[in-house]
């Protein structure tokens, strides 16, 4: 019993793959922009990231010095 894939056949799954993807699309922006909403009602902002602090330099280590760690004992 075989059956064979018709052209309507994939005309049908094209507009259903698009229809598809068009209704997940719209239900995403709209959860999310409700998400966003009871977040900002409850007063859940992110915490505001802290001034900019210019990066400090690692001092370099002496000169000279014998102190090494040993690689394998």
């Amino acid at each position: 019993m075989g059956t064979s894939l018709t052209p309507e056949f994939y005309e049908r799954f094209a507009l259903l793959l698009f229809a598809a993807m068009g209704v997940t699309f719209v239900l995403t922006l709209l959860f999310d922009a409700l998400a966003l909403r009871l977040a900002r009602r409850r007063g859940q902002t992110p915490p505001a990231l802290p001034p900019s602090v210019p990066p400090t330099r690692m001092p370099h280590p002496p000169v000279g010095t014998d102190h090494r760690t040993p690689v394998g004992c």
